[in-house]
């Protein structure tokens, strides 16, 4: 049987659509490796000489070796990408664990108003984070403060430095525990839905063998929902990773991400293009690789039930 021939316009519209999503990054890439002169003027295109200054300039706090073009190392770039790695996988791990164990007590527990609170959940999603930046702002920052004058703001002073009182803000728990209670409804959401089509005769057979509640949950539900928790690995760790409202309000010196450093670098009169090219492929790097290692799992449990014809 002869195979039927596509359409003309269908690769016409793959090209565009692969042209659109790959064409972004790579004009980034190649702007990152050219002077701010080149890319303000436009007329090097692909004829230029590439450079790795502006590589050197956004990593020069941790390379081993003083770039010969700078006097200073104005640009922490390296202590951004702890930051944003720290805040980024901390919260991913805390919302898959709290999300994973409230999707399963929602699908298989009975209890009063259990309607009511899967459905609050997904509602609670549908609030824009911008509508939370005044009074996260004002609850980290006054409300949920240790103070000054007790012994126990007067401990973690003397071990971790500070003259006011101990507070949320500015600290990566802080920063922390918003993301994970903005993304944790998303994630209860999404489970449920692989955790419904897990048989109960799985669980009850392990029941039956003498396995706890804790055992069945681990060792029965938790390998088969491992697509789930790819998928909604993926979604938190690159909310956390590129968010930048609430972390450029909640964050301080010491705990900026790379997306606060990426715009502190511009000004009213100086913008340097080619740092920006780079520190953003920079960015970039991270969530690439953790959605090609979650991505595994995806398609591992999509095709753990196919069978050969």
């Amino acid at each position: 049987m002869q195979q039927e021939r596509l359409n003309p316009a269908f690769y016409a519209l793959l090209a565009t659509l692969i042209f659109m999503s790959v064409g972004p990054i790579a004009l980034m890439l190649i702007n990152s490796f050219k002077l701010d002169v080149d890319i303000i003027s436009g007329t090097s295109g692909l004829l230029f000489l590439p450079t790795i200054r502006n590589y050197e300039t956004a990593l020069c706090d941790i390379l081993w070796y003083t770039p010969e073009h700078m006097d200073y190392c104005a640009l922490k770039f390296g202590g951004a990408m702890i930051n944003s790695l720290i805040i980024a996988l901390i919260s991913t791990a805390l919302t898959l664990v709290i999300g994973c164990m409230a999707a399963y007590a929602l699908v298989r527990f009975r209890f009063m108003g259990r309607d009511s609170a899967s459905l609050t959940t997904l509602m609670v999603r549908m609030v824009p984070p911008a509508v939370l930046l005044v009074p996260v702002f004002g609850l980290w920052n006054n409300d949920f403060c240790i103070s000054k004058q007790s012994w126990l703001g007067e401990i973690i002073r003397e071990s971790f430095g500070g003259r006011g009182d101990v507070c949320l803000a500015g600290t990566h728990s802080g920063i922390i525990l918003i993301y994970v209670a903005m993304n944790l409804p998303f994630v209860i959401w999404i489970l449920q839905s692989f955790i419904v089509q897990v048989p109960r005769s799985l669980e009850e057979a392990a029941k039956v063998d003498g396995a706890g509640p804790f055992q069945v949950f681990f060792k029965i539900v938790l390998p088969l929902i491992k697509p789930g928790l790819a998928a909604a690995a993926i979604f938190t760790f690159r909310i956390a990773w590129n968010e930048y409202l609430l972390a450029s309000a909640l964050s301080d010196r010491d705990t900026k991400t790379v997306p606060i450093l990426i715009v502190n670098n511009m000004s009213e009169f100086n913008v340097e293009w080619g740092v920006i090219m780079a520190t953003g492929m920079l960015l970039a790097i991270p969530p690439i690789i953790f959605t090609l290692l979650a991505s595994r799992q995806i398609i591992a449990g999509m095709t753990a039930g196919a069978v050969k014809g």
